[in-house]
């Protein structure tokens, strides 16, 4: 089994000098979906999901259409949900973010300022993560192990989502306990592609990563995260 996570491209988080919420993609952001989906164009799935929001669709749209498939969405696959700064000034995104990086670790599963907290976050997509996989015959063990049950070892499951959605999902598979930093622990670039694959073992499956945050189908000049 492999489990492909799809990052977006480069979005709009700042217009005309204000904050964006659920931006659109730049003009960079969508030549670079464009050379994702020529990377992908031989790319077997045979379940391609895809976040609600604005810049998981638009990066996804270029893919589908190459692939020949409708898109699907998947709500559980939305990124930590933004205070709601809409509109306001750019700076205060930054003062924002620039605050919760003073805080010491325990204190960095909190919100920022009316957003979802990342604790919350996680759970949320721990369970998503878990019903989604368990409605496809894909169950951990009573183990004190990463050790799964695998109904169908030759499924390939895509997502299109998020920095943060997509390293949860990794430290999900791999069986690692959560941070208030997993878009740090991972570092997955605009348009990447990460890839785990099932391994066999005598009594079950494990994940493994095998791919993280492939960009090589872009330019170096294209790359931004």
């Amino acid at each position: 089994m492999e489990i492909v996570l799809i990052r977006h491209a480069e979005p709009e988080w700042v217009r005309d000098g204000l904050n964006v919420v659920d931006p659109p993609l730049t003009e960079r952001g969508r030549a670079q979906a464009n050379l994702l989906a020529n990377a992908l164009a031989d790319q077997h799935f045979d379940e391609l999901l895809v976040s609600p929001l604005v810049r998981a669709r638009q990066t996804a749209a270029p893919v589908l259409q190459r692939l020949g498939r409708n898109e699907v969405i998947d709500a559980w696959l939305e990124e930590i949900r933004d205070p709601k700064w809409h509109g306001t000034p750019a700076e205060k995104a930054t003062a924002a973010y620039e605050e919760v990086r003073r805080k010491p670790a325990s204190e960095r599963w909190g919100a920022t300022e009316d957003g979802e907290p990342v604790r919350d976050f996680v759970d949320r997509i721990n369970l998503g993560a878990q019903l989604f996989l368990a409605e496809r015959g894909i169950v951990r063990l009573d183990h004190d192990l990463p050790v799964w049950h695998i109904a169908d070892p030759e499924l390939v499951v895509g997502f299109v989502a998020h920095g943060g959605t997509n390293s949860v999902v990794i430290s999900h598979l791999l069986g690692l306990d959560p941070t208030p930093w997993e878009w740090d622990r991972f570092v997955l670039r605009h348009a990447s592609v990460s890839r785990l694959e099932a391994l066999e073992l005598g009594d079950g499956y494990t994940f493994s990563l095998t791919s993280l945050s492939d960009v090589e189908h872009l330019d170096r000049a294209e790359r931004t995260r």
